[in-house]
């Protein structure tokens, strides 16, 4: 026999027990609990939606720091190329200077040494002509057989020394 057949009052009563007991289950809940199931749906739901805006802030701060990097490090480099053309300018009008310098000095040292020359030519030509009027003293003297006077000596000497200059 079947189960349906023995007891159709029993089936019936099964279910409105059962109903009856979920309907006040379901009351009891909502009484009682639903603030905090719902309070805890709700904290979760909070949670989610302040981390998703946090990641958001945090990705948009990254992508701005990555943006700023950029723009400094654009300026770095500018700014080492304006250092490296600076250096530039720089060692080209030290090197200019030097050899300003240099040729400053080579000029001065040639005068100095023209001078120098100059000093001891003259100084030689005296040394020369003071021995020169002494030999051709000695040679007229022999040749002339008598003593000459200073101004006589210096006419002949000056004579000689024009004749020798040329």
């Amino acid at each position: 026999m079947y189960l349906a057949e023995a007891t159709p009052n029993t089936i019936i009563g099964n279910v409105i027990v059962v109903s009856g007991a979920f309907i006040l289950l379901v009351v009891l809940l909502r009484l009682f609990a639903w603030k905090q199931i719902t309070g805890i749906f709700e904290t979760r739901a909070k949670k989610i939606t302040d981390d998703i805006t946090a990641a958001e802030e945090a990705h948009k701060e990254a992508s701005d720091l990555v943006v700023q990097r950029q723009e400094e490090l654009s300026h770095t480099q500018e700014e080492a190329s304006q250092i490296v053309d600076t250096a530039r300018v720089t060692a080209a009008q030290t090197r200019q200077n030097l050899i300003e310098e240099t040729l400053t000095e080579m000029t001065k040292q040639k005068a100095h040494a023209a001078d120098d020359i100059a000093n001891e030519r003259a100084a030689a030509l005296k040394a020369v002509k003071g021995d020169v009027a002494n030999i051709s003293v000695q040679i007229a003297e022999k040749l002339i057989g008598k003593s000459l006077n200073a101004e006589a000596q210096s006419e002949l000497i000056d004579s000689y020394l024009n004749k020798f200059g040329e």
